[in-house]
């Protein structure tokens, strides 16, 4: 079987540095496996944007399609709007690649403590499955006389049922593989006609799935909870706003942002799906080779999943668990001195 071909994406700010040594590990446990990916680097980035005048060429989509999947490092850099970074590059992937399911696990490590007092190892373990194509994102909008008194501003949030149905779907077929419990996160008592929308779609959705226990959570009472109880948490399923803020929480509450991985999947694989860190680009600590490069590493073990390599991801998973537990190299943002080549080889070491 051919090698999967991997678009990579290092992007901005910590973005090639946490890319480069997840790809690190990736070859070292695909080894082991016998197995191989191909990386190919993609040019696109703040600093392309500047001596190009656009983040992606013209033929840039197209060029996308052809891979199996896409290694995304981050997207942002003070002087360069996000209209370039985020709208010109990371939304319209997922829109136009229909990556609709946004997946992002929280897990409390072994070794790893959480500032939240008493927690232990496992005791977070929460998959929250984002809406991520549409909702509160959706491109919707614009401004009216602008510089001037009357300037006004719209956004409007697009919900379909379809959109709000795929994604439940997509998170009580996942929860059936876990402890079999689906949190849904609303605001209907505000916004009545999209979240009710949304809320209509859940009730209609859970019928079919009489296996899982099926709750919906106003989302200010679910950022409470986040905190106050997240052990009480298996599978959640929110748009696209709520998801996002949400799951930055139950990435600090699990000890760190630079744990957080994710995936931005097209379930049938119509077109490539991308695997990308939470933590964003982070250009205060950018060169300095201290960022953690383990939600890059725990991405990455994602999409080995995705692509039917469950031996090299499990090998992964478990190593980034001993590293962490045994507590040795730790990057500053876990108390620690290492560097992010020094997280990278222990990881490694660890696989072996």
């Amino acid at each position: 079987m051919a090698a999967p071909r991997i678009a990579v994406i290092g992007g901005d700010g910590i973005g090639p540095e946490v890319i480069e040594q997840a790809i690190r590990v990736a070859d070292a446990a695909l080894a082991a496996s016998r197995a191989a990916c191909e990386w190919h680097r993609m040019p696109w980035s703040s600093a392309y944007y500047l001596r190009t005048g656009h983040i992606i060429p013209e033929d840039g989509w197209d060029q996308l399609r052809a891979f199996d999947a896409i290694l995304l490092g981050a997207v942002g850099q003070p002087g360069v709007p996000d209209t370039v970074t985020v709208h010109g590059l990371l939304l319209p992937m997922r829109r136009k690649f229909d990556l609709y399911l946004n997946l992002r696990p929280a897990y409390l490590f072994p070794g790893v403590p959480s500032p939240l007092q008493g927690k232990a190892p496992g005791s977070i373990d929460m998959l929250v499955y984002r809406e991520n194509t549409e909702g509160e994102y959706a491109p919707v909008g614009g401004r009216l006389y602008p510089g001037t008194p009357h300037e006004t501003a719209l956004h409007t949030a697009v919900f379909t049922r379809r959109g709000c149905e795929r994604i439940m779907r997509a998170a009580f077929d996942g929860a059936r593989k876990r402890r079999k419990s689906v949190t849904s996160i609303t605001k209907s008592n505000a916004q009545g006609f999209t979240l009710g929308l949304w809320d209509d779609t859940f009730t209609a959705v859970t019928k079919d799935y009489p296996d899982i226990e099926a709750r919906s959570l106003l989302v200010d009472a679910a950022a409470m909870d986040f905190v106050r109880k997240p052990e009480a948490f298996d599978v959640v399923v929110a748009s696209n706003l709520f998801g996002d803020i949400l799951t930055d929480l139950s990435a600090i509450v699990t000890g760190s942002v630079g744990l957080a991985a994710s995936a931005n999947i097209n379930p049938e694989r119509v077109f490539p799906s991308m695997f990308e860190p939470v933590h964003g680009s982070a250009p205060d600590i950018a060169g300095k080779g201290i960022a953690n490069p383990l939600a890059a590493i725990l991405s990455v073990k994602l999409m080995l999943d995705h692509l039917g390599q469950p031996a090299p991801a499990a090998a992964i998973q478990s190593a980034v668990s001993a590293v962490l537990n045994a507590g040795k190299v730790r990057t500053p943002d876990l108390g620690g001195t290492a560097t992010t080549a020094q997280m990278a080889d222990a990881v490694i070491a660890a696989l072996t």
